[in-house]
């Protein structure tokens, strides 16, 4: 039975989080201390060094060999089942859809464990249970969260394929991305290359935009004119840490750089979400901008010989709006196209169409699946390679992958030969990571007061989505855990980490790639305030 003296308790290891939270609130919405730009400065902290050093602070101090693997079996198992269950829903089901898929599988089995997670049940349950809170974090950050990237990438992968190669997609054998392409979210204009072999088949190069170049080179212009301070808002890709949500970065020079944008921002600074660019430092693009026709390279001349190879190009966007370069001819004769997109260029030359009427891979998704679906897609090879590629750029600019194998890396040596971290090192690590707990809710009380509405989704669709996150997502985690023969307390605590509110990272990601990032702004911010009377209820009725 649950006394008075528990509650108290648990309270008390729970309310300094949400008065962090409701300081922040204050601070922007009522008080007006922080604008937009501070809040994104204070974010950034937050990410790059708060949560990160947070993360090491409690994976590095958790053993990693008197691990629960019970315990983790029913976390992986509920997971598991969950992506059984989408996946013969998508693949079977005419209403099936990835972009559903991917947000019930965020909303119902990925909850913010590190932030709320570990004070919360270190209150319920005792030290115990922060230990495996702290494993199923690390199970978070180095597979589930890898794996919901890898599918962002490919579903953006899909969409890429689907719009430049409706007809040919199984003929493609290769894959080449540029060093500069960081993902194929849609939020950078991209360049496909396809060079049709000798065999028939495709190599397929993907490339930055020359056209997006242009067009960062002409708005750099414009942003050094006499009517222009020199200020620039640019977007930058984000990070992906479990703290930050969006941010502004001002600049003289609009190159793309690691963050990401608040949707309130946007508003503050004049951001055009048609355009993809905001008024404050680029204008419209002369007739060199994204949607002129391409010319070719110097020197990429089409080869007319017995090999038959021919190159073509295509362009793919959804930041500002999805365009496509159907047929390019790289010779003097324009008459000699051949597959690609020869009807639609056949009376009207080369030009750079706009597929769609938006600027977002989702409703690029909806232009493509209906009548431009690819009969067949590339080989599984093929297609797992560069999502895998795209998938490990990104983990490589994420703060919170490095902390995450460095502190399984030390604990690994630390309690397996008893080695101490150095007293200076740890004391160092220790004054960001004891902030951090408390930044990281700051920081998401400053995302809650910068968001326009509270329920940005709809009621119905917000009832369906906290129905998923605290109903479902329990169910299932205590079908799991009897399973695998959980009993008494631990099928307690598995039963109310699952009913924790929504995780950030999955929010992150939602942004980034448009999908359905409403639904998971809204998990956020609604989930976060009902999630502790939720909790707590839980935690009675499972103590009768």
């Amino acid at each position: 039975m649950i006394s008075i003296s528990d509650l108290y308790h648990v309270l008390t290891a729970v309310v300094p989080l949400y008065v962090a939270m409701f300081l922040a609130y204050c601070s922007v919405k009522w008080w007006k201390i922080f604008t937009p730009v501070q809040c994104s400065g204070i974010n950034r902290f937050v990410a790059l060094f708060a949560v990160p050093l947070l993360s090491f602070h409690f994976i590095s101090s958790n053993n990693p060999y008197a691990m629960n693997y019970r315990f983790i079996a029913a976390d992986t198992l509920q997971k598991l089942i969950v992506l059984a269950a989408l996946s013969a829903w998508t693949w079977a089901s005419h209403r099936g859809s990835l972009d559903w898929a991917i947000t019930v599988f965020s909303v119902s089995t990925l909850p913010n464990t590190l932030v709320m997670g570990i004070p919360l049940l270190k209150g319920m349950y005792g030290d115990s249970s922060g230990t495996l809170m702290v494993q199923v974090v690390v199970l978070q950050c180095i597979i589930w969260y890898t794996l919901l990237l890898f599918l962002f990438e490919f579903r953006g992968a899909r969409i890429l394929i689907a719009d430049q190669f409706p007809d040919n997609a199984a003929s493609i054998v290769s894959f080449q991305v540029d060093s500069d392409v960081i993902s194929l979210d849609g939020k950078e204009a991209l360049e496909t290359r396809a060079e049709v072999g000798e065999d028939g088949k495709l190599h397929v190069t993907v490339r930055k935009s020359s056209a997006s170049r242009s067009e960062i080179l002409s708005g750099r212009s414009h942003s050094h004119g006499p009517n222009n301070s020199g200020l620039s808002f640019t977007p930058r890709v984000s990070n992906l840490s479990n703290a930050e949500i969006y941010s502004l970065q001002s600049s003289r020079n609009p190159t793309p750089r690691g963050s990401s944008f608040n949707q309130a921002d946007f508003h503050a600074s004049g951001f055009d979400e048609e355009s993809g660019f905001g008024r404050a430092g680029f204008h419209a693009p002369g007739a060199a901008g994204i949607f002129s026709p391409m010319t070719a390279p110097a020197g990429a001349k089409k080869k007319i010989d017995g090999a038959g190879k021919d190159l073509h190009m295509f362009v793919w966007s959804s930041g500002g709006s999805p365009v496509s370069c159907h047929q390019l001819p790289l010779g003097p004769h324009p008459k000699d196209y051949d597959e690609f997109g020869q009807n639609e260029n056949e009376n009207k030359g080369p030009v750079l169409a706009k597929i769609g009427s938006s600027g977002s891979t989702a409703q690029l998704n909806a232009n493509v699946v209906p009548g431009t679906e690819p009969a067949a897609m590339p080989p599984a090879t093929v297609l797992t390679k560069l999502i895998l590629i795209m998938v490990w750029r990104k983990l490589i600019r994420n703060p919170n992958s490095y902390s995450s194998l460095i502190g399984i890396t030390w604990s690994l040596i630390a309690f397996k030969w008893n080695v101490e971290m150095p007293e200076i090192v740890a004391d160092s690590i220790a004054i960001l990571s004891k902030a951090g707990l408390g930044m990281a809710m700051f920081s998401l009380g400053l995302f809650m007061a910068l968001q326009p509405r509270m329920i940005a989704c709809g009621k119905a669709v917000a009832g369906f989505s906290m129905a998923v996150r605290f109903v479902a997502g329990p169910a299932v985690m205590a079908a799991a855990s009897l399973v695998v023969g959980l009993r008494g307390v631990l099928l307690h605590i598995a039963i109310v980490q699952a009913s924790l509110p929504q995780g950030i990272v999955p929010f992150v990601f939602a942004k980034e790639y448009n999908v359905h990032p409403d639904i998971l702004s809204t998990g956020v911010i609604f989930g976060m305030l009902i999630a502790l009377p939720i909790t707590l209820v839980y935690y009675i009725l499972l103590g009768l």
